[in-house]
């Protein structure tokens, strides 16, 4: 195999991400030099409906026939374009807990993704809801029960499926027990085979058949791979998933450039690595510099014999199959029924409203206490600011706004006790240390539900704040609505 042979079957094998919302020199003079094949979107790409579609026009004119453009659109506050119909986080859903409703969402989103140009979906997640401490997860799960976990994922992906979108569930083996987020530390969970089988496992194996892909998880099981993390580890890749679960769908890694990888092996190494253990794609962005060092990484080792090129072309394979059921193009996307899917989203969401400890909405004079603004983690969207906040009650309402640069800070003695009804909204995703003695009145979590853990005070949960919770919390704020959700993990319930 020549080193230009090896090039273009390394092509093959990598996904990569471009800078702008449209094709810059540097963009094209890559996709002309090699026949890359899949590109990953994220927020900084999208420029509303027509900006990306015609993004989405212009890859899919550069990569070809077997195209492949991908997003993280899982719903809730992991939702890149938001110029769509927006879903509920998987969270609000499992306190619905309909299949039905589920389903329906699922193909909603798979509608205004087609709209768009995508045809793979990075979602459901399949991590179980386990480990309120988690500082990554949370809201995106389903359920705290696997076999819940399964069956609404399957009806969330039988929807996005029969619309022409693939699904690609996520974290294998299982990244709901972490205290550490991938983006930025290598987490470990100190768990046997037996007991990832007992719970994380379940809902892979539940899914294996009906999954047309599955994403890795950069964690380390030191019982199982005490040097490796899933993503780089052929016990996990090959052993664990194909061999003994038998999933044979498209395996993609979670993006090498998250500080769990990057900061140890690099951006290709890395991606040398997954490709040995049984991964057929991996999702390399960064520089154009950094992808093309990928691209020859591989292409050395499938010259050296490192990476099998039988192996890569089974892989090769494989993504092409996906591609070929479910093909890039820019989909109609009717007026009437876009109106449907957005009438669907409000419903869910006011649906899915849960009230703790006999929440109700405050009367009278309230003091609202907030985050002023709350930047993206570089998972989730940026949380809601305080003049965001501001906008779920009328103008005119009496309330005196507590405005802070970080509730992390917050202290008892920061909030007044002076009959005024004390109002948390909080509208940023980490935990509370030391809120058991706040004087608060209601508590509105807007993001992490688990913040209720930490603060035994009536709550609303609403499971996230995109534009259709809003408005279903604004009619609750009125008395408009009565919040009927449950939540799906029985800690909160309590």
């Amino acid at each position: 195999m020549t080193h230009n042979e090896a090039l273009q079957l390394a092509a093959q094998l990598v996904m990569i991400d471009v800078p702008g919302t449209a094709l810059d020199a540097a963009t094209e003079g890559l996709l002309a030099r090699y026949p890359l094949r899949a590109v990953c979107l994220f927020r900084r790409n999208l420029s509303g409906v027509a900006g990306t579609r015609a993004l989405c026009a212009a890859l899919h004119e550069r990569l070809g026939a077997k195209a492949l453009i991908a997003i993280d659109q899982e719903g809730g506050a992991v939702s890149r374009a938001t110029f769509i119909p927006v879903a509920p986080s998987a969270m609000a859903l499992g306190s619905i807990g309909s299949s039905e409703r589920a389903e329906q969402i699922g193909a909603a989103v798979a509608r205004g993704l087609a709209h768009l140009g995508v045809n793979w979906n990075f979602a459901p997640v399949l991590d179980v809801n386990n480990n309120p401490a988690n500082p990554v997860i949370g809201e995106r799960s389903f359920s705290e029960n696997p076999d819940e976990v399964a069956r609404l994922a399957s009806a969330w992906m039988a929807g996005s499926l029969r619309e022409g979108v693939a699904c690609c569930v996520k974290h294998f083996p299982g990244h709901g027990d972490t205290h550490e987020d991938s983006h930025h530390a290598l987490p470990q969970v100190d768990k046997s085979l037996a007991e990832l089988e007992a719970l994380e496992l379940r809902p892979f194996r539940a899914l294996k058949d009906q999954a047309p892909a599955l994403m890795t998880a950069h964690i380390v099981y030191p019982q199982l791979d005490a040097e490796l993390p899933a993503t780089l580890s052929s016990f996990f890749l090959t052993e664990l998933l194909r061999q003994r679960i038998g999933f044979a769908g498209v395996v993609i890694t979670d993006a090498l450039m998250m500080r769990a990888i990057a900061d140890r092996w690099g951006h290709a190494k890395a991606a040398v690595l997954a490709l040995q253990a049984g991964a057929d794609l991996v999702l390399a962005q960064g520089t154009v510099d950094e992808q093309v060092a990928t691209l020859e990484a591989v292409a050395d080792a499938l010259q050296d014999g490192r990476i099998a090129v039988n192996a890569a072309q089974q892989a090769v394979a494989r993504v092409d199959a996906l591609a070929a059921r479910y093909p890039a193009a820019l989909r109609d996307y009717p007026d009437a029924q876009r109106v449907a899917d957005e009438a669907l989203m409000h419903e869910t969401c006011a649906a899915a409203l849960t009230a703790l400890r006999g929440a109700q909405a405050p009367r009278g004079a309230l003091r609202v206490i907030t985050q002023k603004a709350v930047v993206s983690d570089g998972v989730s969207e940026a949380g809601l600011s305080a003049e965001e906040v501001a906008t779920l009650w009328p103008a005119g309402a009496d309330i005196e706004w507590l405005h802070v640069p970080d509730l992390g800070q917050l202290r008892v003695a920061d909030i007044p006790r002076d009959g005024r009804v004390n109002v948390l909204v909080s509208n940023r995703r980490g935990r509370y240390a030391e809120a058991a003695n706040w004087p608060v009145d209601l508590h509105i979590a807007l993001w992490n539900p688990f913040q209720a853990l930490d603060l035994p005070v009536p709550t609303l949960l609403s499971w996230g704040y995109q534009r259709p919770m809003l408005a279903a919390l604004r009619r609750w704020l009125a008395g408009e609505l009565q919040a009927q959700g449950k939540a799906p993990v029985a800690a909160l319930e309590q």
